[in-house]
């Protein structure tokens, strides 16, 4: 009876119009998600590899070592064809040298502002949004449209228990829903072979994870579909109460979760901390000059007595001792200024960890949330992305300018800058040699982030088990709900 009661409900689906309509235009969506994330993938490694070739051709034509610079850039990753997540918001780029500090720029959106209207439509977005909907269409009125239509009383005429017949009832949607969908997904994922994606093995891990990620929440809408038609007595009114939860935890409470966080765990703005940074740079440079003067006047008080040939004599004795100096005391107001820079970062990111742990556990009242967040996670286009490459972009800056400071060292002559000397002739500038090639072979390679497939399941695991967790809890509700059901 059990297995009969699955297939009509297999067959109310599978022969319903609004299947055909729905399943075709979940279908076109998905496979155009998919389509236009490789197209979009291909041309972000495009721009990659030639922002990778303007910086190599950079280096190569640098004449000096004090001047040298390079230009890390954010690498693609195939998996953003499924979960952009914030892929287009993150800059993608930053310059590394010995002065500047690390500070990813020129996010995608942030160039082509005309796509950052309605943002990009990715896998998760169907999801998120449309399978969702479409989960509670054909669930609304699983109890209580049988009650209407006289259908329910007559299924009791029959041997059956009531649990039985939810358990047909859950069956028989979810396999009319899940299984016809997998069609368009495993035909995206030969799109995928068929473009030449460069997908790893563990990127086809994360991609079977986001699928079951993808099925448990599907669940979870056609369980809140049942309980809720379990608990109303008219369809109308089900749909109703389904459409004002699906507002409420689609578009309402993750939101609220960002704001209240924002409200209880404040911090400073980007342009405060610049400003900070800005003000210390100003107030250490400023120092270095009064301590320069004084310095001077120092040795100026040391030549006091002498004529002129003795002070000339001892100026040139201790010029490069006092340049040495100087340009120690120089590295050093550097070093302040980008430790400074650093502990301020590190502040920051701390109140925003405090202030991101609770956002998330506040929208995670809403299963939607737990899918987005398992769902970027697995891709590796988290919130945590940004801080992962500035974290290895600040450990390849130390290589970098403990590399480019030694080589200064090794080769005094190819440092360059500009030099002014003072001779019987008059004054005399030097800007350094500009005509030399610098050996740049053992020059430090910069090494993307990665996070492993097992650790990105590892940080997604507790969404998962919130997402079995409402699901258990809303099938439980169908049961306790449906065991009370007045037939009638």
């Amino acid at each position: 009876m059990l297995s009969l009661l699955i297939q009509k409900e297999l067959k109310n689906i599978l022969l319903s119009p609004k299947f055909v309509a729905t399943f075709a235009v979940c279908s076109i969506l998905i496979l155009m998600s998919v389509y236009i994330g490789i197209q979009e993938y291909n041309n972000a490694v495009i721009q990659y590899e030639a922002n990778q070739e303007i910086a190599r051709q950079d280096i190569a034509e640098a004449s000096n070592w004090r001047s040298i610079r390079n230009i890390l850039h954010r690498e693609p990753t195939p998996l953003q064809i499924f979960v952009s997540g914030l892929h287009f918001d993150v800059g993608r780029l930053s310059n590394i040298s010995t002065s500047d500090d690390i500070k990813l720029i020129r996010s995608p959106y942030s160039d082509e502002t005309l796509f950052a209207i309605f943002r990009f439509i990715d896998f998760t977005f169907i999801v998120q949004i449309v399978l969702s909907l479409f989960a509670i269409l054909f669930t609304y009125d699983a109890i209580n449209g049988e009650r209407e239509n006289g259908t329910l009383k007559l299924a009791f005429v029959n041997p059956i228990s009531r649990a039985s017949y939810l358990i047909a009832k859950f069956t028989g949607i979810w396999m009319g829903l899940i299984i016809p969908l997998l069609i368009p997904i495993l035909i995206g994922m030969l799109m995928l072979i068929l473009f030449d994606i460069p997908v790893l093995a563990s990127d086809w891990g994360s991609i079977a994870s986001l699928i079951g990620l993808s099925v448990l929440y599907i669940t979870f809408f056609i369980g809140i579909g049942i309980l809720v038609s379990s608990l109303a007595r008219k369809s109308s009114l089900s749909f109703l109460l389904l459409l004002v939860i699906w507002i409420g935890g689609v578009l309402i409470i993750p939101r609220l979760g960002i704001t209240a966080a924002g409200q209880l765990v404040p911090i400073e703005s980007v342009a405060q901390i610049e400003a900070k940074q800005d003000a210390f740079q100003r107030a250490r440079w400023n120092q270095y000059s009064e301590d320069l003067s004084e310095t001077w006047r120092t040795r100026s008080a040391e030549m006091e007595g002498m004529d002129e040939a003795q002070a000339q004599a001892y100026r040139e004795e201790k010029e490069w001792e006092w340049l040495e100096e100087d340009d120690a005391t120089r590295k050093q107001v550097q070093v302040d200024i980008i430790e400074n820079n650093r502990v301020l970062y590190e502040e920051v990111q701390n109140q925003k960890k405090i202030q991101e742990k609770l956002a998330f556990n506040i929208a995670r009242i809403s299963p939607v949330s737990s899918f987005r967040l398992a769902a970027m996670n697995l891709a590796g286009t988290d919130i945590d992305m940004k801080s992962r490459y500035e974290e290895n972009m600040r450990f390849y800056k130390d290589d970098f300018t403990d590399f480019v400071e030694r080589k200064q060292a090794e080769n005094p002559d190819e440092q360059g800058g500009m030099r002014i000397e003072i001779d019987e002739s008059g004054v005399s500038i030097d800007f350094g040699r500009d005509d030399q090639t610098l050996d740049t072979s053992e020059l430090p390679r910069f090494e993307a982030p990665v996070v492993q497939a097992g650790t990105a399941f590892g940080n997604s695991l507790l969404d998962f088990g919130l997402l079995v967790l409402f699901i258990i809890v809303t099938f439980g509700g169908s049961f306790t709900a449906f065991l009370r059901y007045d037939m009638r």
